[in-house]
């Protein structure tokens, strides 16, 4: 059984840091695409990025480049998204998301691509 474990999330204030973790279990970490994403009430869930865990570089949603980072720890099937300069926009339940496939391609525009999530964990920013 896959499973997504999604965990970090609380409440900061305007301009903090949160780190989240997703960890995986059930399924070969390797060859898949990681995905983060969020969804704010009222509105979609969005995609925040991705990162291929066979290698390569992360992508980003433009509303968070330069102030998230995504990484993995494959040796613990674990994914983090370091968010960092927070902003109230930023408020949202957070979901770790993964697809067997070659790589991210389409990660942005196709959330219906990815399988398997999390349960979510929930990030507030405060101004």
């Amino acid at each position: 059984q896959v499973q997504l474990v999604e965990s970090g999330g609380g409440s900061v204030q305007a301009g903090g840091s949160v780190t989240l973790s997703c960890v995986v279990s059930g399924m070969l970490y390797s060859s898949n695409c990681m995905g983060w994403f969020r969804q704010a009430p009222g509105k979609e869930r969005e995609g925040v990025g991705a990162i291929y865990t066979s290698g390569g570089s992360a992508y980003y949603a433009d509303s968070v480049k330069g102030r998230f980072t995504i990484s993995q720890d494959s040796a613990k099937n674990t994914l983090f998204l370091q968010m960092n300069s927070l902003i109230p926009e930023d408020t949202a339940m957070y979901y770790c998301a993964a697809r067997r496939s070659i790589s991210c391609i389409g990660w942005l525009t196709r959330r219906d691509s990815f399988a398997y999530w999390g349960q979510g964990t929930q990030v507030t920013v405060s101004s």
